[in-house]
């Protein structure tokens, strides 16, 4: 059988197929126990310092981003938002943590806080490398 195949790279056909993949897995688990955990610091004038974003998920909590600014690293700030996260998600029921870091990134925070190496991915994107990590609540 032959059938045209034709390239699409937009955001709107990435959608189409992320909800494809979401209503295919809606017939296994109930996505709607997925919630978003956004925490942030600001300064007295609103100026975002430092913020954590992920979602959790069952046993899992997923940690998308991290991120404090230059002026602010050192003084406590990530490793209070990732305490603050890991409690939110202990109370919702979240077992476990994982997320990645790039090797110029924040390996060895993580593994301050008690995060276990899983993985490695090798070349990402050309010659870096990506590092997975989990820990258990």
């Amino acid at each position: 059988m032959s059938v045209p195949i034709k390239p699409d790279n937009s955001p709107e056909f990435a959608e189409a197929i992320k909800q494809q993949i979401v209503k295919f897995n809606a017939r296994h688990w109930d996505a709607s126990l997925r919630q978003p955990l956004g925490l942030k610091i600001t300064a007295s004038n609103g100026v975002l310092l430092a913020g954590l974003s992920g979602r959790t998920f069952g046993n899992w909590f997923m940690l998308d981003y991290l991120w404090v600014d230059d002026s602010c690293r050192g003084q406590g700030y990530g490793k209070s938002l990732m305490l603050e996260a890991e409690n939110i998600a202990r109370s919702r029921g979240c077992r476990f943590v994982l997320l990645d870091t790039l090797d110029f990134q924040a390996r060895p925070f993580y593994q301050q806080l008690g995060y276990q190496l899983v993985f490695v991915q090798e070349d990402y994107p050309l010659c870096g490398k990506r590092y997975y990590l989990q820990k258990l609540l």
